[in-house]
């Protein structure tokens, strides 16, 4: 862009090439000479040129794709290079480790845009697109590329070296020492460069990480070697690795690497089994078709010409797209190319299954189940993709009428988002769900501030056109997968699926802020605005705590002030499971030995002074509804009782109450810091847990412990606190009587 400062080369020699090599540097920066263009793309070229020659056209493309990948592969490249002039290499492996290093992720032109450029964690059928680019790589690079140890290098790359992945045949000193290098640089420079998705790591802990992992994902002794690399001179490197790139490279020999023309395949005769395929397959009602990687139609059989009414011989060979059969959804909107289901599968190897409507030979919509299916080799190289093509029109009438009532039963009439029992149903299936895979989801509250205001000053007709609209901006705003509901008045909730506490209050700002700025036609133009409470579900939760937990930041927020996003709850994070119990409750009762009534007991720490500690225990309280019995000293004596599971046997049966006793103390610690700051004294907090159950007759009931440990973990999570050894200073009990009755009589703390 013109006016604009020339990109300095250090930029393509970011980690894992060291600062050092500044001679690389200058000598680029004199031998661009261009500088109408950006000096990021004239000195990237040259290198490349220099490497690949006449397969410089395959690093463009991937360029073209993802210019993050095509620089992340040149500074592998770079390093590698440095790293076996370093050990020594001769110069065909060298060569060799050059290019693959280069080109290792150029399958990654073939990764749906949707997936490389996605901000965030990737889902389970999106790892595994993106898994795919190595078997896309090798595809392309056996189609040009003469060497097989290029091949090898790129092939094995992903490989452990302890073994671990079983889609490989080779494990520690048989995988290519280039496959090894190219591992550790690429995670090197992986770890030690932004991402949208993550910040850049220190060189140190990038360092740190290798080691973790030295002897099983990574060879240990080049990990050594590597890091040694790092902590030397490498100015003579630097200057080798500058002359050999832009002027000892023989553009002949490194030609010799790449071929040009086309595979052939033998044509084998039919065996009896592809006799019986083709049999059964000519001869179901339902349309079969198979589609190859490049789209086209490789078989069409007699079920496919009854729904379509094309014949084999008009469409094999041709192009699939949904136009060919007027592939449109279940609303009579034609599908495009970009959204067909076929296409998505071949690109990504996630098998679809869609109902659409497709047109018959009468030119009359058909409905159609239609379930496509990848074509996986064993060398994890897609080859298309098998269409199934099943006619649903007898079903749709009956399936339309049950759609329908389901519809009413779960829509809210006015907004049609749903309704506050398709939330309550669906929260507490996403509640158990994330839980038990340990994936974050989060639920946002939130209320349309002054409401009242609005229908006395315009009307309940303009209330209700507000809430509309209201409903249509969080459906806008949400995702796939994730659910508006209107939880009463103007008092709405979203779950948001796979998502954590900073993602859903980012997305709660981004609605109050859109909301600020959106005019309201039936109040004149003007805008509203809403209060949001956010919260992430965490150990110990049930549906109606995390409910509870974002009603209170929904209050807070509108306690500020309104018109504000308040985040409460700490999140699935990467919390420590609970450790075993330290005696079984049931054996000891039905023994008659111990503490017949205790379910469990437990010491927890906070790194947090005893008040702020207290403050967290409020929080606790509110949202598991419990009751203050009595404060003694430090000890505090809760009730709280058990809701929504399965420890009533009937319907009538009274609800289990526990009985959590809590032991504060306050203790100081003298912390020591390294790197010549100063120690300092730490204030932390201990609390001893035990639970027993109210009632003695309610001891008898099979799953309390079940409930005890779910509590423990829920208070844990509240305080933020971890497993402590047994230790209680006498001399910090006094302090921790003060706070706790303070905190009893609803004072403040200092």
């Amino acid at each position: 862009m013109a006016g604009e400062p020339l990109l300095p080369v250090t930029a393509l020699l970011t980690p894992p090439v060291d600062d050092r090599l500044a001679s690389i540097l200058t000598q680029l920066d004199e031998a661009a000479g261009c500088i109408g263009a950006p000096a990021y793309d004239v000195h990237e070229n040259r290198l490349v040129q220099g490497r690949l020659g006449i397969a410089t056209a395959l690093f463009a493309a991937l360029r073209c794709k993802h210019p993050p990948t095509a620089s992340h592969s040149l500074r592998v490249a770079l390093g590698c290079s440095r790293w076996g002039m370093a050990l020594g290499l001769p110069e065909e492996a060298l060569d060799q480790l050059e290019v693959a290093a280069l080109l290792h992720d150029i399958g990654k032109v073939g990764v749906p845009d949707i997936v490389v450029l996605k901000p965030g964690k990737l889902s389970a059928s999106e790892s595994v697109t993106m898994n795919r680019h190595r078997n896309m790589g090798l595809e392309i690079l056996r189609n040009c590329c003469a060497s097989h140890t290029v091949l090898d290098i790129v092939r094995y790359t992903p490989a452990w070296y302890a073994g671990r992945r079983a889609d490989f045949d080779r494990e520690g000193e048989e995988l290519p020492l280039g496959a090894r290098m190219v591992a550790i640089v690429d995670a090197f420079d992986s770890m030690t460069t932004d991402h949208v998705y993550r910040r850049a790591l220190p060189r140190e802990r990038a360092l740190r990480e290798l080691y973790q992992y030295a002897g099983t994902q990574f060879d240990p002794t080049l990990v050594q070697h590597f890091a040694m690399l790092h902590e030397g001179d490498l100015a003579p490197e630097g200057e080798r690795l500058a002359r050999r790139w832009l002027t000892e490279l023989d553009a002949q020999q490194v030609d010799e690497l790449w071929h040009w023309g086309h595979q052939h395949t033998a044509v084998e005769e039919t065996t009896a089994e592809q006799l019986f395929q083709q049999k059964l397959i000519d001869n179901m009602r339902d349309g079969v078709v198979f589609v190859d990687s490049n789209m086209q139609i490789q078989l069409w059989n007699h079920g496919a010409e009854r729904l379509t009414g094309l014949a084999p011989a008009s469409v094999c060979q041709q192009h699939w797209s949904p136009a060919l059969v007027g592939m449109c959804d279940p609303q009579g909107k034609a599908i495009s190319d970009a959204d067909c289901p076929v296409a998505f599968v071949v690109h990504s190897g996630v098998q679809s299954i869609r109902r659409v409507r497709i047109t018959d030979r009468h030119q009359r919509p058909v409905s159609c189940d239609i379930h496509v299916a990848p074509v996986i080799g064993s060398n994890g190289v897609t080859y298309g993709a098998n269409v199934l093509i099943h006619d649903a029109s007898p079903e749709t009438s009956l399936e339309e009428r049950c759609q329908n009532l389901h519809e009413r039963a779960t829509r809210d009439p006015l907004t049609q988002v749903a309704n506050r029992a398709e939330f309550d149903r669906a929260h507490k299936l996403f509640v158990e769900t994330h839980l038990e895979r340990g994936l974050p989801c989060s639920l946002i509250m939130c209320d349309i501030d002054h409401f009242k205001q609005i229908n006395d000053n315009f009307g309940h007709q303009a209330g209700d056109e507000v809430i509309r609209t209201f409903a249509q901006l969080l459906k806008q705003m949400c995702r796939p997968g994730d659910l508006v509901a209107r939880y009463g008045g103007e008092e709405f909730v979203v779950l948001c699926a796979d998502c954590d506490n900073a993602t859903a209050s980012g997305r709660a700002e981004q609605i109050r802020r859109s909301l600020v700025e959106l005019p309201m036609p039936a109040m004149d133009g003007n805008a509203i605005t809403a209060s949001f409470g956010v919260t992430e579900i965490q150990p110990g939760d049930t549906d109606a705590t995390m409910l509870r937990r974002a009603d209170r930041g929904l209050l807070m927020a509108k306690d500020g002030g309104r018109n504000a996003v308040v985040q409460l709850g700490s999140g699935v994070g990467d919390e420590a499971p609970l450790a075993p119990l330290r005696h079984s409750h049931w054996w000891s009762w039905w023994h008659g030995s111990g503490k017949t009534d205790l379910l469990l007991e437990r010491d927890l720490m906070m790194p947090v002074p005893l008040n702020v500690s207290i403050e967290k225990l409020r929080g606790f309280v509110a949202d598991h509804h419990a009751a203050i019995e009595g404060v003694e000293g430090n000890r505090v004596l809760l009730r709280v009782k058990a809701e929504k599971l399965s420890l009533l046997r009937r319907t009538t049966d009274r609800p289990v109450a526990y009985l959590l006793e809590l032991t504060f103390s306050e203790e100081q610690v003298h912390v020591e810091h390294g790197g010549g700051l100063r120690s300092a004294d730490q204030l932390r907090t201990r609390v001893r847990v035990a639970i027993r159950p109210k009632r003695q007759r309610d001891r008898r009931h099979r799953e309390l412990h079940v409930h005890a440990r779910q509590l423990l973990a829920s208070l844990r999570s509240y305080l933020m606190a971890t497993d402590a050894e047994e230790h209680v200073s006498d001399n910090v009990l006094q302090r921790a009587t003060t706070i706790v009755g303070t905190w009893l009589r609803g004072g403040s703390y200092s």
